[in-house]
C-alpha cells in the first residue's frame, strides 16, 4: 500500500479551482496517419482473446512494447513494468479506466468525486498530477493546460482493451516530456479479435450503463468493429449521507478498422463522446470531444520495422461560471527500428505536435493570452547493444523543443543482465523533465483587472529529474513470479508558491528527493486460481532549493513552501 500527500499550492482559491477544473465538449474528426513496429501480423504474438486461457508461465511471456518501443517479453524488459491483462480486467468488474488502474501496484489511484481522480506513480499525486504520461493506442491524452490528464474524458469500451502497460520510472527518452515518473499505455484489441456482436448491460444502486459492439470482415484482408456505450454515475455522498451534486453522465461511440497485406498493416480508429457533470452551483459542466488516429506499419528484413502514426484530437469543456476550454491537437510521428550488425538493435524516430488551446475566461480566473498555439518537435534514438550472450547495454536520448523553454534533452542508460532464463537484473540512470504548462506561466486569479497572477511568466522553467533505479525479476517456478524495483529520484526546480511584494506566483524554488521500493509477485495454485500480492514504500523529502535559500525573503517563506511538499510512507 502506498500513501502520498499532494504536491500542489494550498491556497483556498487555487485548491477550489483545482478540485473542479471545468470543461465542456465539442466535436472532432479528421486526420490521416500511420505507424510502425514489427510485422503487424507478428505484432501480436499473443492476442488479447487468448489471454484468458494462458497459464501463469505463458502470461510472463506476454509481449509488451512500452519499455523499448518494440515487442519484447515482459520478463526480459529492463524496467519496473506491470501489465494489467484482459483477464485481470474482466475478473475485477471495474467499469472505468481509473478503477482498472487500481490493479497496478506501482500506481496510486485516489477518487476525488464521481468523475475526478488523482493518479500518479512514485509520488506528487493530486487532481492536477503532472508527472505521468498516459497513452491510448499510442495517442497522448496529455493536456497543455496543466501538464496532466482529465480523467473524466478518458474512456474506452472496457471489453475492447487488450492490456494496459504501466511503467513506473522515468520514460522521457522514448516518450518525451512529462513521462517523468511513469507511463501508462492503454492498448486496445485489433478488430480481427472482436468479431461478431456483444451487448453488455449493468445496473446498480450507484452506476447504470450499457454498451453494444459489432465486428465484421472488410474483404479478404481487413476487419472492422463499431461500438457505442453510455453510463450514468450517481452523486457521491458525504459522511452525513447527503448528496454532493456531482453525478456524471457520458455517452460515446467509436470504430476501428485493420488491414494487413504481406508486410504492411494499416489501422484507423476514432471515437467521439459527449457528457455532463452535475454541480451544486451554476449549470452542469459539459464535456465533449473526439479523435481520429491512423497508423501504418511495414515489417522490414532482419527484424526491422517502419511505422508512421498521426492523430487529431479535439476536446471541449465548459464549467459555467468558472471557465471553458477548447483544445485541438494534431500530431505526427515516424519511427524506424533496425538490426545493425550482429550485436546492435536501434530504434530511432521523430515527431511534431501542433496544438491550439482556446480558453474562455471568467471573473473568477483567466489564462492570458486566452488563445495559445503550442508546438512540440522531437527526435530520439535508442541503441540496444549486446555486450555478451546474457548482458545488454541500452543507450538513448531524446531532444525535444517546446514553446516555453526551447530545447530539452532527456538521456537514458540501462544495463540488463540475465544470469539464466528465469532471472533478470537491471539498472538504469535517466534524466527527464516536466516542461511548463499554461497554468505555470499564464494563470491569473481573479480573472479581471486588477489581476493577481499565479503564473510565473517567462521565469518559470522545466522541472528536472535524475532517476537511479535497480530492479530484479524472477520466475522461481512455472507458477511463480516476483518483481522488485528500487529507486532514488533527485528533483530540481520543482514548482513552488513564492510571495512577491504585491502578489504570489509560481516559481521553481523547491528541490526534493524521493526513494522507495516497489515489489509484486504472483503464485498460481491452479491455472484458474492465482494469488497476487504487492507492497510499495515511498518516502519524499522536499525543501527550498539552494537558489531560493540565498534569498532572505524566501527563507522567511520556508514554512509556506514546505507545506506543499511533505513526505509520506506506507
Amino acid at each position: 500500500m502506498q500513501s502520498d500527500e499532494q504536491f500542489t499550492p494550498d491556497t483556498p482559491r487555487f485548491t477550489a479551482w483545482r478540485a473542479r477544473l471545468p470543461v465542456r465538449g465539442a466535436v472532432l474528426i479528421l486526420a490521416f496517419m500511420a505507424g510502425l513496429t514489427k510485422a503487424a501480423a507478428a505484432a501480436e504474438l499473443i492476442s488479447a482473446a487468448d489471454l484468458s486461457h494462458l497459464s501463469l508461465e505463458e502470461l510472463t511471456n506476454v509481449q509488451i512494447s512500452s519499455v523499448s518501443k518494440r515487442l519484447e517479453p515482459i520478463k526480459g524488459a529492463p524496467a519496473a513494468v506491470y501489465v494489467i491483462t484482459r483477464e485481470d480486467i474482466r475478473r475485477s468488474g471495474a467499469t472505468s479506466i481509473p478503477e482498472i488502474l487500481r490493479l497496478a501496484p506501482n500506481l496510486q489511484v485516489a477518487r476525488v468525486d464521481a468523475s475526478q481522480y488523482a493518479i500518479s506513480a512514485r509520488g506528487f499525486n493530486s487532481t492536477t498530477a503532472n508527472k505521468l504520461l498516459v497513452l491510448i493506442d499510442g495517442r497522448s491524452v496529455y493536456t497543455p493546460l496543466f501538464s496532466g490528464v482529465f480523467w473524466d474524458v478518458q474512456d474506452v469500451l472496457i471489453e475492447n482493451i487488450e492490456r494496459i502497460e504501466v511503467i513506473s520510472g522515468a520514460g522521457g527518452t522514448l516518450w518525451g516530456a512529462n513521462a517523468m515518473n511513469g507511463v501508462i499505455n492503454i492498448i486496445r484489441n485489433k478488430s480481427g479479435n472482436t468479431q461478431g456482436g456483444q451487448v453488455t448491460v449493468g445496473v446498480g444502486n450507484v452506476e447504470k450503463g450499457g454498451s453494444a459492439r459489432y465486428g465484421g470482415k472488410l474483404g479478404d484482408d481487413g476487419n472492422y468493429r463499431i461500438y457505442a456505450k453510455k453510463f450514468n454515475r450517481d452523486n457521491t455522498t458525504r459522511a452525513n449521507g447527503s448528496d454532493v451534486q456531482d453525478a456524471w453522465h457520458t455517452g460515446q461511440i467509436g470504430f476501428r478498422t485493420d488491414w494487413s497485406v504481406a508486410r504492411d498493416a494499416l489501422m484507423l480508429s476514432g471515437d467521439t463522446y459527449q457528457g455532463s457533470i452535475d454541480q451544486a452551483v451554476n449549470d452542469d459542466k459539459q464535456i465533449s470531444g473526439g479523435n481520429l488516429l491512423a497508423r501504418w506499419t511495414r515489417a522490414l528484413d532482419a527484424a526491422g520495422a517502419l511505422q508512421v502514426q498521426t492523430y487529431y484530437d479535439h476536446t471541449r469543456r465548459i464549467y459555467p461560471g468558472i471557465f471553458g476550454e477548447s483544445l485541438d491537437t494534431y500530431d505526427i510521428e515516424a519511427q524506424h527500428s533496425v538490426q545493425w550488425g550482429k550485436n546492435q538493435y536501434i530504434v530511432w524516430g521523430g515527431g511534431y505536435r501542433y496544438a491550439r488551446d482556446t480558453v474562455t475566461n471568467t471573473a473568477l480566473l483567466a489564462f492570458l493570452p486566452s488563445d495559445k498555439t503550442l508546438t512540440l518537435a522531437s527526435v530520439f534514438i535508442q541503441d540496444e547493444i549486446t555486450l555478451a550472450e546474457r548482458l545488454k547495454l541500452i543507450l538513448g536520448t531524446r531532444m525535444e523543443h517546446n514553446n516555453y523553454t526551447g530545447l530539452e534533452s532527456q538521456p537514458n542508460i540501462r544495463l540488463a543482465w540475465k544470469p539464466n532464463d528465469q532471472t533478470l537484473w537491471w539498472a538504469a540512470i535517466s534524466r527527464a523533465v516536466r516542461t511548463p504548462s499554461r497554468i505555470d506561466r499564464e494563470f491569473f486569479v481573479p480573472g479581471s483587472s486588477p489581476y493577481t497572477t499565479f503564473g510565473g511568466g517567462a521565469d518559470f522553467q522545466s522541472e528536472k529529474l535524475t532517476a537511479y533505479e535497480i530492479g530484479y525479476r524472477t520466475e522461481p517456478s512455472a507458477r511463480t513470479s516476483l518483481s522488485i524495483s528500487t529507486f532514488y529520484n533527485v528533483y530540481d526546480r520543482l514548482r513552488s508558491l513564492e510571495p512577491t511584494a504585491t502578489t504570489t506566483i509560481f516559481s521553481n524554488m523547491m528541490e526534493g528527493d524521493t526513494y522507495g521500493i516497489e515489489t509484486w509477485g504472483s503464485y498460481g495454485i491452479y491455472d484458474w486460481w492465482q494469488i497476487k500480492a504487492a507492497y510499495t514504500y515511498l518516502k519524499k523529502i522536499c525543501g527550498l532549493s539552494r537558489a531560493a535559500a540565498t534569498s532572505p525573503a524566501c527563507r522567511r517563506q520556508a514554512m509556506i513552501l514546505a507545506t506543499n511538499c511533505h513526505y509520506a510512507q506506507g
